[in-house]
């Protein structure tokens, strides 16, 4: 089952740290249990969000390279609507 992000970021091209902190302001504007889609080509992103989210309440329920695109599904973490 293919996930369904409720919000897309394109952070392509940000260097570090400007992918993630994209995703926190994205995140912010989330409510609990909705899920974004982060894509970004900064190799460092990797171990950054890895760090973030073990790190946070938030969830990565999944994450993949595609070529030179890694792709981030980050769900927001907090309580869940019903």
């Amino acid at each position: 089952m293919a996930l369904q992000p409720d919000d897309l970021l394109d952070a392509r091209g940000l260097p570090c740290p400007l992918p993630l902190l994209k995703a926190k302001q994205a995140l912010s504007r989330l409510a609990p249990g909705q899920l974004l889609e982060v894509m970004a080509t900064d190799a460092g992103s990797w171990r950054d969000f890895e760090t973030f989210v073990a790190q946070s309440v938030h969830e990565m329920p999944a994450r993949e390279e595609r070529g030179d695109v890694y792709h981030y599904w980050i769900r927001k973490g907090g309580e869940s609507a019903p």
